[in-house]
């Protein structure tokens, strides 16, 4: 058994948000900090760490039904680093992100944008069908929650632009970084991932077309992320 088949084990009326929390600290002690997982690693500890919180001190109406959220979307990166870990495929939407880790032209910046890419384009959709399954509560009922979540995530991107963003002695590596990143936008990919879970959700009666779906986005995802990933500076 994983350590996130574990954590998914700690249902009940409650979800604790520190086990995820426990795990991905373990992760950032593992991992070289240039690694490009372990940069996007560091912001999601800090999001987790930020929305557990919040749960903490009542910001969350539903309380159990934000951990949930929060911690099912967690498992699905920790999923995926114990698939790759384990020897087996992670899914597209990571395999970018999984496979220029070490590119040495690729920029900080761009690695954590990357891994928010795969996490909020694909993830978070699943995400939201899997905590209405564990609640039994359908898509709409989870939307204050989600749109929470969404506002935490919003702060924390502009917080990742202003600490990784090369300085004014690198505007010529600035100017190709800003034109590629502005190509991608956080409000859109979460307005992408609120459609795919209610798309989702009306489909799991269907579980072929579910199927189908959710591989054609975890492809469609994995494009972006390539494309965050281009490198900017020779090795």
């Amino acid at each position: 058994m994983t350590q996130t088949q574990q954590l998914g084990q700690q249902l009940g009326p409650f979800v604790a948000v520190d086990p995820v929390v426990d795990r991905m600290r373990a992760l950032r002690s593992a991992w070289h900090p240039a690694d490009g997982v372990a940069v996007f690693n560091r912001v999601y500890l800090t999001v987790t760490e930020e929305i557990g919180h919040a749960i903490e001190a009542g910001t969350f109406e539903d309380r159990r039904a934000a951990a949930t959220l929060d911690v099912r979307f967690a498992e699905r990166y920790l999923a995926a680093v114990d698939s790759l870990a384990g020897g087996g495929p992670a899914p597209a939407c990571w395999r970018p992100l999984f496979r220029y880790r070490r590119h040495p032209g690729v920029r900080p910046l761009q690695f954590a944008l990357a891994g928010i890419n795969a996490h909020i384009g694909h993830d978070l959709a699943l995400a939201v069908v899997d905590a209405c399954r564990d609640l039994e509560c359908a898509p709409a009922d989870l939307e204050d929650e989600f749109d929470r979540v969404g506002d935490v995530l919003v702060l924390l991107e502009e917080r990742i632009r202003e600490e990784l963003m090369p300085g004014p002695d690198l505007l010529e590596l600035a100017d190709p970084l800003t034109h590629l990143l502005g190509c991608w936008s956080l409000d859109r990919a979460r307005d992408g991932a609120w459609l795919a879970a209610r798309s989702l959700w009306q489909l799991r009666g269907l579980p072929e077309l579910a199927g189908e779906f959710t591989e054609r986005l975890d492809r469609s995802v994995g494009l972006v992320g390539r494309m965050l990933l281009t490198p900017l500076t020779r090795p």
